[in-house]
Parts: C-alpha cells; sequence; structure tokens
C-alpha cells in the first residue's frame, strides 16, 4: 500500500501532468485557441509569471526566521520545485510554444534556462541527501558503510589476491582528485572508471576460478555459485566507494549550481518585469 501511495505521489502526478500538457502544447495549435493579449492564454500568463514569483518564498524563508509561519523549510521546497514545473508550462501555452517581440523572447529564454536548471539542481540535491527532503548525507557516514562491508569481506583460498586487488581499485577510484579538475563531466568519467575497476576484478576472479577448478574438482562442481557470491561482494564493495566518491563530486556540483542558480533567477525576474511593463505600457 505504501509502495503504491509512493508511486501516485503529488509530486510525481504533478510532473506527469506537466510532460502530458508539454506534449500536448507542441502537438496541437494552441496559437489559435489561446491569445497571449486576452482571455486565457492571458490569464495563463498572470498564473506561471505569479508562480514564478512564488518561488522567492523558499530561499526566503531558509534565510529569515521570522517567516517560520509559511510552514516548515522541506514543505516549501516541495512547493518551490511543483510551482517550478507548473508555471513554466503555462506560460508556454501563454505564449503559445513560439517566440514573439524581442522582450517577450528574452523572458520566455530566460524562464527556460530557470526552469532547466532547476530541475539540474534538484538532481544534484537528491544525490546528497537521504531522500529528496530527507536530511544531508555526510561522508564519514558513507566511509563507515564502506567500511563495515569491508570487514565482511569472504575467506576464499583460491582467490589469496582478491581483497588486496579490491582495495587497490577502491583507492585508484578514492584517490581520483584529478576528476574535480573537470567537475562537469566528473560523473562521467566516475562512471568509466567503475568499468574499469569492475572488468578487471572480474577478469582476476574468472581467471583464479578457471585455474583452481583444474586441480580441485570441488571448486569446479562450485565454480558458477562462488563466482557469482563473489562478483556480488566485488559490486557492493565498488557501489561502497561509489557512493562516497560521487558525493564529493555532486556536493561540489551543488555548491557551483547554488551560486550560477540564483542569479539567473534575477535575470528571469528583471526579463519578465520589462515583459510586462512592454505589453501593459507600451
Amino acid at each position: 500500500m505504501r509502495s503504491l501511495l509512493a508511486l501516485f505521489s503529488v509530486e510525481r502526478l504533478v510532473l506527469v501532468g506537466a510532460a502530458v500538457a508539454l506534449l500536448l502544447g507542441t502537438q496541437l495549435p494552441t496559437a489559435q485557441y489561446l491569445s497571449p493579449q486576452s482571455g486565457w492564454g492571458y490569464g495563463l500568463g498572470i498564473i506561471g509569471g505569479s508562480m514564478m514569483l512564488i518561488l522567492l518564498l523558499y530561499p526566503a524563508r531558509k534565510r529569515v526566521r521570522a517567516l517560520r509561519f509559511m510552514g516548515s523549510v522541506p514543505q516549501l521546497f516541495r512547493a518551490h520545485m511543483m510551482l517550478g514545473i507548473v508555471g513554466p508550462v503555462c506560460i508556454l501555452y501563454h505564449c503559445g510554444f513560439s517566440f514573439g517581440a524581442t522582450n517577450s523572447n528574452v523572458a520566455l529564454v530566460s524562464m527556460l534556462v530557470v526552469s532547466g536548471s532547476g530541475i539540474v539542481g534538484r538532481y544534484f540535491y537528491s544525490k546528497i541527501h537521504h531522500g529528496l527532503y530527507g536530511r544531508k548525507a555526510g561522508l564519514a557516514e558513507l566511509k563507515e558503510k564502506a567500511q563495515l562491508l569491508k570487514e565482511q569481506n569472504p575467506a576464499l583460498p583460491m582467490m589469496p589476491e582478491l581483497i588486496e586487488r579490491i582495495e587497490r581499485e577502491e583507492e585508484r577510484l578514492l584517490g581520483a582528485r584529478g576528476l574535480m579538475g573537470v567537475i562537469v563531466i566528473a560523473p562521467f568519467l566516475i562512471l568509466i572508471r567503475m568499468a574499469a575497476a569492475r572488468h578487471r576484478l572480474r577478469a582476476y576472479v574468472r581467471s583464479a576460478l578457471r585455474q583452481a577448478a583444474a586441480e580441485l574438482p570441488k571448486v569446479a562442481a562450485e565454480r558458477h555459485r562462488i563466482e557469482q557470491v563473489v562478483r556480488s561482494y566485488i559490486e557492493r564493495r565498488l557501489a561502497a566507494s561509489r557512493r562516497v566518491i560521487e558525493f564529493r563530486t555532486y556536493e561540489r556540483l551543488f555548491s557551483v549550481w547554488h551560486i550560477l542558480h540564483l542569479p539567473l533567477f534575477f535575470m528571469l525576474l528583471a526579463a519578465g518585469i520589462v515583459h510586462v511593463i512592454a505589453v501593459n505600457v507600451y
């Protein structure tokens, strides 16, 4: 029952609804039915613009203690994420999914950039927190879990170098500080290094088991099962190391994103104000 409720959570329903609305909007001639100057089209512009303004409540609530009456930070964060999706969809319907005057184009592009930035930031945030709205994961906590896994190493006399080789691969992964110099593509480099480490360790396991099976009939009979157990252990060890280095990487990515996102939002705010003035005054 709980898993079913999670499947139909408000956030998921909003995301699916927004995706369906975007798909319909790009396929249907919305500009023929909605005018940005009047009626529903104009109203959607006001609604979408208001939602984008309400987004400011979340950073304000985090920094101003007097605003506690508005609700908890996690609650406002959830609203911030949903409004950051629904608001742009309303504005896209307002403009008929097409470009217009220069001032409206600047506002539209700014909105799309900020919305895309928010989606990227949500991904980074989820990588360094326990759940989307949970407490922040700690590097020491991740290292402790990795150490507990190390202590569960299997005793396999036919593979005397296994633990040493795993630890060598872990050192390569955890010591890859050079990844921070190319922070934008660091997640992809981590995956490449993980795949290379996995390949080397599996090759060693296959070789060691093949040699042991040629000498010991009992190993030959259980070869497939032993390989599956060892590969599972290797995977869990590498996954624990990956979580540690990913935490370092995504924490820095989130810091960089946080520095850029707020100026982008104020750029959107300025462009939106200019657009509203231009439409209603001129």
